[in-house]
């Protein structure tokens, strides 16, 4: 079941003192996030246009419509911000939107339940599933490349898997 939103991106603190925040965008082209406002809080209660001040270094700086002092950009740090999924672009058929996997079944490729996607990380190197079922006591960490998750079927919300073989060097 898709989500209405997708988060776009980060709030990473204040910037200056007229109430500019340092924002960690998600997309592809980071300077897109500002043309997908408006941005949603995750509970939905608040929502933000966004004015592009400047841009460096992976990270943007924006003015948020409403915050005006260092101390309002300040109460929002950490605030991931979210987009209507409707004005976000149409993906390629082997690309996929992380909360599009989360919950998806995974099995392996003989067809035994290995679990459910719990969430999706990326900490520079690639994607990451991490997956959790009622026959795992831990989670299970997975590259999300081709040759490990051979199909995603979103249709069906599944995905396949071969895990790569354990080499016994526990």
């Amino acid at each position: 079941m898709a989500t209405d939103r997708i988060c776009v991106g980060a709030i990473s603190g204040a910037f200056g003192i007229k109430g500019d925040v340092r924002l960690k965008s998600f997309c592809a082209q980071p300077e897109a996030i500002v043309a997908y406002a408006p941005l949603w809080t995750k509970d939905g209660k608040r929502s933000f246009t966004l004015k592009l001040t400047s841009g460096s270094g992976g990270g943007l700086t924006v003015r948020l419509s409403g915050v005006t002092t260092k101390e309002e950009a300040d109460a929002l740090r950490g605030v991931e911000l979210y987009a209507d999924r409707d004005k976000l672009p149409n993906l390629p058929d082997d690309e996929f939107y992380h909360s599009d996997l989360i919950g998806l079944e995974v099995l392996d490729t003989g067809g035994a339940m290995l679990g459910h996607v719990r969430a999706v990380h990326n900490h520079g190197a690639g994607d990451i599933l991490e997956i959790f079922g009622p026959g795992l006591t831990t989670t299970l960490l997975l590259p999300f490349t081709k040759a490990v998750v051979p199909t995603v079927d979103l249709t069906q919300r599944r995905i396949i898997v071969d895990p790569p073989e354990e080499t016994g060097d526990e």
